[in-house]
Parts: C-alpha cells; sequence; structure tokens
C-alpha cells in the first residue's frame, strides 16, 4: 500500500515511516510533486490535520494523512498550542525554545504535554486518530536529538529529554507513536 504522508518535514517522515513499517510505503509531498504552502488556519490541532488531509485529497486525488503536532504548557494557558510550529513569529525552533523558558522564568509549574491529532482521509473518508504524552519543560535544553521542542521536553516517568533518547526509544512513547498506532491499527484492520 502507498499512502501520502502531508509533511514535507524530512524528520517527520523519517520517524514515522520507522514507525510504520514495511508493508506501507510512505511518500511525503515533495514525492507527488506538491510544493504548494498547504493552508494550517484551525484553532485545534484536528482543524489543522484536516486542512492538509483534505487539501491533498482534493488537489491530488491520492489517499492519504496529515498530522498537527504541538507543546501545551499549564502555565501558560495551553501555549503554544496550534502555533508551536511559529511560536516566536518564525520556524526557528531555537527562538521559540527560548521564548518558552523565558516565559516560564519563575513558574514554578511545568507542567506539560505534546500532542498529535492525525487525519487519515482512505477512498473518501475522514477518520481521526489523536495521541498525547504528559511531561515537564526543563530549565534548559539538553540534548541534540531529535528536532523541535525536544531539548527542553522530559516525559513523565524519565529524567531525560526527548533530545537525549534515541530514535527507538523516542518513537515508542511519543505523542506522535500513539497516534500512528492508531491510524496503523485502523489501517491493518482493512
Amino acid at each position: 500500500m502507498e499512502l501520502v504522508f502531508a509533511s514535507n518535514n524530512q524528520h517527520k517522515v523519517e520517524e514515522v515511516q520507522a514507525m510504520i513499517g514495511e508493508n506501507i510505503t510512505l511518500k511525503s509531498l515533495n514525492d507527488i510533486g506538491c510544493l504548494d504552502d498547504i493552508p494550517e488556519t484551525g484553532d485545534t490541532f484536528a482543524e489543522n490535520a484536516g486542512q492538509k488531509s483534505r487539501y491533498v485529497y482534493t488537489h491530488f486525488n491520492t489517499d492519504c494523512f496529515a498530522d498537527d503536532s504541538g507543546l501545551e504548557i499549564d502555565a501558560l494557558g495551553g501555549e503554544p498550542g496550534v502555533n508551536s510550529a511559529h511560536y516566536s513569529g518564525s520556524r526557528d525552533f531555537e527562538d521559540n525554545m527560548s521564548l518558552v523558558l523565558e516565559r516560564l522564568t519563575g513558574k514554578t509549574d511545568r507542567r506539560a504535554r505534546f500532542k498529535t491529532v492525525i487525519s487519515l482521509i482512505k477512498e473518501g473518508k475522514e477518520h481521526f486518530f489523536e495521541g498525547s504524552i504528559e511531561g515537564l519543560i526543563t530549565q534548559q535544553r539538553s540534548g541534540s536529538k531529535g528536532f523541535g521542542y525536544d531539548p527542553i521536553f522530559v516525559p513523565e516517568g524519565y529524567d531525560i529529554s526527548f533530545a537525549e533518547m534515541s530514535a527507538d526509544e523516542k518513537n515508542r512513547i511519543s505523542h506522535r507513536a500513539k497516534a500512528m498506532e492508531k491510524l496503523i491499527r485502523f489501517l491493518n484492520s482493512d
């Protein structure tokens, strides 16, 4: 089976291909020639994921899935949330992490969660899958693996950040892994 993952983030595509296994060939937006800037104007992860998958299905007539993920921090009222990728006004994750750490200065409540919502369009029908992982925001960056906010997020039950974990370890417990498990179960039940 071939399935388009509505992303050109190579880190995400590799992470998801490792999770999805060999039975499904994953294609990126680049692989299908989609160079469009797909709108993400929703107020929720589900709205944004749905916008992306519907766009690809409508314009390229192919089964696909899209995700929207982000970091929600309790002490910041759920920010950065759907604005996680450009929280600082740019897509520079160093700037985004700096802004999070700055806004948490002096705050003792550092509870946070990563969330992912996947929208799958298969044979014209849309299905949603969600995953999340609770954790804490650190005082400073730690680790060099992963991407995004990984260096400042320590998942519940661990004493190292996502950026200090191997890809295999992170892929077993992450928000995206949990949502992907649900997606894969659904695809394999067909």
